[in-house]
């Protein structure tokens, strides 16, 4: 799971890691909204009512979920059920609302926090934009400052110098997960055998 303040980059680092050659899926999330332009349900979104959007909260299926420009959007645990059962790794690209809600309920997940080089950097990204009015950048820089507070509570954290790097230092973060003595399911298959072998071998040479 992919948190940072916005103009950190986390959401061109999920996609980097998803278009690159390890088995990362995109988690789509659901979403109140209507679909605009060229969206289809299912890829971008899942798009449903208020109404079933309630039913799904009240079944508690969502990881997570949370109000966002009068619309609501959560992640749905059938789909990152779904990926895992792909043998995939599903990647959420959420805020820090959302990273505690998963938290909560995943207590395994991998959560990542990304920092900027600097806020000088961030500063400029927000401000470079041009899509923004002043009002929305100050917002933006508000939120963002109050978002760092949360990184401690994260996993890791890995600051988003050059995209290549950053991506390449997430990816060996999920490798080395991968390797926890409570990840590993055949671990204790694995060690019978082994105390099996030596003892074979041991006895092959009259020990």
């Amino acid at each position: 799971m992919l948190t940072a303040p916005s103009g950190t980059g986390k959401t061109s680092v999920a996609r980097a890691l998803v278009a690159g050659p390890d088995p990362y899926r995109f988690s789509v999330s659901a979403t109140t909204r209507p679909a605009r332009g060229n969206e289809v349900n299912g890829r971008d979104y899942y798009f449903i009512s208020d109404v079933e959007f309630d039913r799904l909260v009240a079944e508690n299926q969502f990881l997570e979920w949370a109000h966002v420009h009068g619309n609501r959007y959560g992640t749905l645990v059938s789909e990152v059920d779904r990926i895992a059962a792909e043998r995939s790794f599903a990647v959420l690209d959420i805020d820090v609302q959302g990273a505690i809600q998963v938290r909560e309920r995943a207590p395994d997940a991998i959560l990542v926090f990304l920092l900027p080089p600097s806020g000088a950097v961030l500063v400029e990204r927000l401000a470079g934009r041009g899509t923004d009015q002043e009002a929305e950048v100050r917002a933006r820089l508000s939120t963002a400052q109050s978002e760092l507070e949360f990184a401690e509570h994260f996993d890791y954290c890995v600051v988003n110098m050059e995209l290549a790097e950053t991506v390449d230092v997430v990816g060996r973060i999920v490798e080395a997960e991968g390797h926890r003595v409570g990840r590993l399911e055949d671990l204790g298959a694995t060690i019978a055998r082994l105390k099996t072998e030596i003892e074979e071998g041991a006895q092959a040479l009259a020990l």
